[in-house]
């Protein structure tokens, strides 16, 4: 299976960047993953509701390109449907064996997503109603991607 995420911004934290390298080691032997991150817009310090949708436009410009026709694309959004990790492992087996192998999910920044990607999703997924940072929703990606392989195969989490 091929996963791509597509992240607005680049992660700044090191103990962030540890745990994401440490999961995407973890994940080798189940999937082939890329990270494709695309650059922050500038933001005013107290942007308009109408320079947050720019800038989300602008941001969305850029990730379309990304994903790529026949990908199923699961946009994380606050307002996205929840899935436990068991649905979540559900979601990938049930992608495999229809032959949709290739999944991206996408990030958006810290204002969000643009409309534009959020109709290109197949999938709008809720991590939870509680708000995180773009930068540490992609650690819980990633954690959670390689949980729900794990609960695919029927394999022991922690070991």
């Amino acid at each position: 299976m091929k996963i791509t995420i597509l992240a607005v911004g680049k992660i700044k934290e090191g103990y962030l960047r540890d745990g994401i390298a440490e999961f995407t080691k973890r994940l080798k032997p189940y999937c082939s993953l890329t990270v494709i991150e695309v650059a922050e817009e500038k933001m005013p310090e107290a942007p308009s509701a109408a320079e947050v949708r720019q800038t989300l436009d602008k941001e969305g410009d850029k990730l379309l390109p990304l994903l790529k026709e026949g990908v199923f694309a699961i946009v994380l959004d606050v307002v996205g449907k929840p899935l436990s990790s068991d649905a979540l492992a559900g979601l990938l087996a049930e992608k495999a064996l229809a032959g949709r192998s290739e999944l991206a999910f996408v990030i958006g920044g810290a204002y969000g997503l643009s409309e534009k990607v959020r109709q290109r999703a197949d999938l709008l997924l809720s991590f939870s109603a509680l708000t995180f940072t773009h930068q540490m929703t992609r650690l819980l990606l990633v954690e959670q991607i390689y949980r729900a392989f794990k609960i695919w195969r029927g394999e022991k989490y922690h070991n």
